[in-house]
């Protein structure tokens, strides 16, 4: 079936001029016009056409009006209205102009042309004109369905004693403002028209209605429900909200509670966040569920102060059995949604009546339970009540709520995510940390590590090891980066470290060998092969109780702090050296004295500097928390950090340790200078036994004894001159050492059957506790340790 159109093209004069100014379409309208056929005008200059014979100016931009006289084919001057539009190209052809003006339809409308009343009366719009004094004087149709009250009955009433809201009394003020300074006002409001039970959202336009003089005689009220556009921007508005509030921290709890606060009031008026322990299932979630599932809650959110709908508190676990909203949306994979009276949601609360008695006191009557789910895995359920809202939840507050549950899933996710590999991390970085540390006679120390707040646990590290002589060394190191691998890379630092301080090298030496562990480090990390690849920092320091030296040397590491008896703290002045991991650069040590009770503080940067401060800053803290140290260094270490840390935490890891320095008196130490005669060993071993009795070590003399004629006799064969002999003892340990000027070190061998030597050092291995030897600048020196207190039982 055809459609008729009910146009007449003649009633309008139309014409089109190319770019050029030729005439290429003309229409009976313009013949009715102007005169002129067709066929005498197409394909020739419309500037013809001009009463005045001018050069026709194409008007600039896409649209121009005004009036243009024009010549009629009988010789006379015709004054016409034109409207012109610029076309662009069209068809393969470049643009043209559309000139158009009226001919039927443009004279005024007779006093009883129906169309002529029909603006307001039949118009689909709602319509009401008010007086001067604000009182209704007509209203459409449309306005009186928007009312809900019969027309007739209006006129002559007020806005506000139409309305009797709250809302109509803003409008009513709106029409005023109109009335009083005669422009227009568009004014928003979310109200209940009529007889509705759901409020809707309007836009009411309001504009004066003036006389022919142009005076306001009153105000013209048009309504619009723009209820839907409303809606649909609430709901963009709170996704965007959600994207930017949901997901703020890496924390699971706080996301979790994000979530719940951007749904409550705007979604719902209680809502509770239920997560699952991902260790029931083996450490991760799972894709599928069945009932019953044990959840945790992680947070809730009401309209009401304190939560009175909750029944249990954040943190809380519960088992939803089958017919739970909880557990059926979480088994069923989807979004269930169950709205009515509180009758209709009690049988799916039968499993608890104390959620049951909750449900009649606050008369919850709608409820939605969205799964949580992220990358296939079940994370938990969010479920959304209402009862103060009277209207249910409808399928666009379902799309709503998934979609923001949707990107809180994957907030909660990596937060999840985050939490274990930081978890995984520390406990790594725990394990590879030193339990306690080591109590020895040259010092007292104290450690703290802290994990940063928010890039997690890194490479820090710190350790004590004891060395022979009673000497110890401290190391404090600080691996680039976080997580996982800088623990892993600083675990193996700090093995390389013990390794390399087992064999007693000089702290500059000992740097040069971790370089180059750090450089191999790299090699192996897969980059380009450049150094720095792997990046470590390092402070490594040595201290004799006997002589009371420190001898210290770091690779790019801050320097230690020291703090003397009586004195105040103060930086330790030491050659700076390259960072680890840069290969072929040298280090340099510095030796320094340290009177007994000396404080030395070794640090991470993290511990003094920050985005709020820098370096110098934070060592004044340092100072100031170290001046004011007590006996505990235990109680130090806490000022310390109370001092310099901020309250959330501090933005990278922190390693410190504490070290007091005790020093070996005297009195417990004997030196011997010993010829090289074999002869003369047993004069040697007889002066000490009688330190020995001296010492009311009597017990240990017959062991000391032994060894001090192998390791003596075996310098004095194989070492060379000058050869010194030294005991050394504390309550638990004496020390023999016997020292020459030869840089050969001694194996331990097994002798064969028939050999006449070789069973010096095995002697020596089996009767004390430890035995080793020592590079030092004049030679060597061969030590080994008996323990006192085995001696004792």
């Amino acid at each position: 079936m055809s459609r008729v159109y009910p146009f007449d093209d003649a009633a309008t004069a139309r014409a089109v001029i190319d770019d050029d100014g030729t005439l290429v379409e003309w229409n009976e309208g313009a013949r009715r016009l102007l005169g002129h056929p067709a066929e005498t005008v197409l394909g020739r200059p419309a500037a013809r056409l001009l009463a005045r014979q001018d050069r026709l100016a194409l008007p600039r931009g896409t649209r121009w009006q005004g009036t243009v006289e024009l010549r009629h084919r009988d010789g006379r001057t015709v004054a016409v209205w034109l409207l012109v539009h610029r076309r662009p190209p069209h068809g393969g052809h470049g643009g043209d102009w559309l000139v158009v003006t009226p001919l039927a339809g443009a004279e005024p409308p007779a006093e009883d042309d129906p169309l002529a009343a029909a603006g307001l009366i039949q118009s689909p719009c709602a319509v009401a004109v008010y007086d001067a004094q604000l009182r209704l004087r007509r209203m459409n149709e449309s306005m009186a369905e928007v009312v809900g009250l019969p027309r007739e009955r209006l006129r002559g009433l007020r806005l506000t004693e139409i309305g009797g809201r709250p809302q109509s009394d803003d409008l009513e003020q709106g029409m005023l403002q109109v009335l009083t300074t005669g422009r227009p006002l568009d004014v928003q409001t979310f109200t209940r028209a009529g007889g509705e039970d759901r409020a809707h959202a309007w836009l009411a336009r309001m504009a004066p209605v003036r006389d022919s003089q142009g005076r306001v005689r009153g105000v013209c009220l048009a309504a619009h429900d723009i209820t839907d556009s409303h809606r649909a921007r609430q709901r963009l508005q709170l996704v965007n909200e959600a994207s930017v509030r949901v997901g703020s921290t890496l924390d699971v709890t706080r996301t979790a509670q994000e979530l719940a606060e951007v749904c409550v009031p705007a979604l719902a008026d209680f809502v509770t966040i239920d997560l699952l322990d991902p260790q029931d299932y083996g450490g991760e979630p799972p894709a599928r569920l069945s009932a019953p599932v044990t959840l945790r809650r992680a947070a809730h959110r009401s309209v009401l102060d304190g939560v009175p709908e909750a029944v249990r508190e954040a943190g809380q676990t519960e088992e939803y059995p089958a017919g739970s909203p909880q557990a059926d949306s979480l088994t069923a994979g989807h979004t269930i949604t169950v709205s009515g009276t509180v009758e209709d949601l009690l049988p799916w609360l039968t499993w608890n009546s104390a959620r049951g008695e909750r449900v009649r006191r606050f008369g919850m009557h709608s409820s939605m339970s969205v799964p949580i789910q992220a990358r296939g895995l079940t994370l938990g359920v969010a479920v959304l009540a209402r009862h103060r809202r009277p209207d249910p939840f409808t399928a666009d507050d379902r799309l709503l709520a998934e979609e923001i549950t949707t990107r809180a899933a994957v907030c909660i996710d990596n937060a999840r995510r985050y939490s274990r590999e930081r978890e995984t991390a520390l406990a790594l970085q725990r394990s590879l940390l030193p339990r306690t540390l080591p109590r020895t006679a040259a010092l007292e120390a104290s450690s703290r590590y802290l994990p940063a707040a928010r890039a997690g646990v890194g490479g820090d590290w710190f350790d004590v090891i004891p060395l022979s002589g009673m000497r110890v060394a401290m190391v404090v190191g600080d691996v680039v980066g976080h997580g996982v691998e800088a623990s892993a890379t600083m675990g193996r630092l700090r093995t390389a470290v013990r390794t390399l301080a087992d064999i007693d090298l000089a702290p500059d030496e000992l740097l040069t060998h971790l370089d180059d562990l750090v450089v191999r480090l790299s090699e192996e990390s897969g980059g380009d092969g450049s150094p720095g690849e792997v990046g470590a920092t390092c402070l490594y320091a040595v201290y004799d109780p006997v002589s009371r030296r420190c001898t210290l040397a770091r690779a790019g590491h801050p320097p230690p702090v020291l703090l003397r008896p009586g004195g105040r703290p103060r930086l330790l002045d030491l050659p700076a050296g390259p960072p680890l991991g840069l290969g072929g650069l040298p280090f340099e040590s510095a030796e320094v004295a340290l009177p007994e009770g000396t404080v030395l503080a070794l640090y991470t940067d993290g511990l003094v500097t920050s985005r709020e401060r820098d370096g110098d800053a934070g060592r004044e803290l340092l100072y100031e928390a170290l001046a004011g140290h007590t006996d505990s260094l235990d109680t130090t270490c806490d000022r310390v950090l109370h001092a310099l840390l901020p309250p959330g935490g501090a933005p990278d890891d922190v390693a410190l340790l504490l070290a007091r320095t005790q020093g070996l008196p005297a009195a417990q130490v004997a030196t011997w200078d010993t010829p090289a005669d074999p002869a003369l060993v047993a004069p040697i071993r007889k002066q000490v036994v009688e330190q020995l009795d001296a010492w009311a070590l009597s017990e240990a003399a017959f062991t000391a004894e032994l060894v001090v004629s192998e390791l003596v006799t075996n310098a004095i064969r194989y070492g060379s001159h000058p050869i010194r002999l030294r005991l050394i003892h504390d309550a638990t340990t004496l020390i023999v050492e016997v020292s020459d000027t030869s840089h050969t070190a001694p194996h331990l061998r097994r002798a064969k059957t028939f050999d006449e030597g070789g069973r010096g050092l095995l002697l020596v291995a089996q009767l004390t506790q430890r035995w080793g030897s020592r590079h030092t600048p004049e030679g060597k020196t061969i030590w080994a340790e008996l323990s006192l207190f085995e001696e004792d039982q």
